[in-house]
């Protein structure tokens, strides 16, 4: 028995704008300010609307981790 992939499955999903903001529990706005500030993950233009790739908030997510006075940036 053959089992056929998901032609899809290696893509990195997106997120839009409004998922970004639930997301991260700020407003939509809050994410409009960031993009025209050059703040905020990386986006990716598909037509007219902004996406963006799981893996580009996720490592904006941990460039934004704070360093503890006396620790070392990965927490530890």
């Amino acid at each position: 028995m053959k089992t056929q992939a998901h032609p899809l499955s290696g893509l990195d999903p997106l997120l839009s704008i409004e998922d970004l903001a639930e997301y991260l529990g700020v407003p939509v706005t809050t994410i409009y300010d960031w993009r025209v500030d050059g703040k905020g993950p990386c986006g990716v233009r598909v037509g007219r609307h902004v996406k963006f790739t799981q893996s580009d908030v996720l490592a904006w997510i941990e460039a934004q981790r704070e360093v503890r006075p006396g620790g070392n940036p990965d927490g530890r």
